[in-house]
This record gives C-alpha cells, sequence and structure tokens, in this order.
C-alpha cells in the first residue's frame, strides 16, 4: 500500500470511523437570594401585609403569617429569587415604605 492511500487519521482511503464528541457547556443555576422584612415598632401590621400582597404576590392568609412571623421573631422571608429580582423587590418596598412614612426595612441576602 502506498503512503499517498492513507488519509489524515492513517486510515486507508479514509474508511475508518471518525468519532466527533461535543463537548455540551455546563450553565451555572444562577445564585438565589432571600428578601427579608424586618420587624420595628412603628409599621403597623395592616401595611406589612399589604406590602406582601403588592410586592410577594402573597394572598391575604399567607401574608398574614409572614406578618406574625416578622412581629414574633424580628424577622420572616418574603421570597427566594435571583439577584436582580431580589434588588428590585427591596427598593420597592423600600419606596413605598418611605412613600407612606413608615421605617419598614427590607433587605437580601445570599441563600
Amino acid at each position: 500500500m502506498a503512503k499517498d492511500d492513507r488519509d489524515d487519521s492513517g486510515n486507508k482511503n479514509g474508511t475508518g470511523t471518525v468519532v466527533v464528541t461535543k463537548t455540551k457547556p455546563k450553565t451555572q443555576r444562577p445564585n438565589l437570594y432571600r428578601v427579608l422584612l424586618l420587624n420595628d415598632d412603628y409599621t403597623p401590621m395592616e401595611f406589612v401585609v399589604h406590602v406582601l400582597m403588592r410586592f410577594f404576590q402573597k394572598n391575604q392568609e399567607a401574608a398574614t403569617q409572614i406578618m406574625l412571623h416578622v412581629h414574633n421573631n424580628g424577622v420572616g422571608e418574603c421570597g427566594v429569587f435571583t439577584y436582580e429580582v431580589a434588588e428590585t423587590k427591596v427598593t420597592q418596598v423600600m419606596d413605598f415604605a418611605r412613600q407612606h412614612q413608615h421605617p419598614l426595612q427590607c433587605v437580601m441576602e445570599k441563600k
């Protein structure tokens, strides 16, 4: 057999099997952040329930449960979101509380 009869992979006339593998890029899940409400002695409970319903789409019962948890424990989780969504929720809640002259504090922490 002449050297000219072989292809680049060393197979005669390209008759060998070539395996092509595709590497699938691994996608990472985005980091998640907890949005928390902090208790204070001045913000009315009804206002906190309203905030939870308006900005976190909680129903009356769930909002009341979270509000009571915040009241009794000093802090309560409103939801878990990606960074951008959590940051937006915190800003919305803080702005809304200031507009209504309440000292309600809303923060986010990495989960």
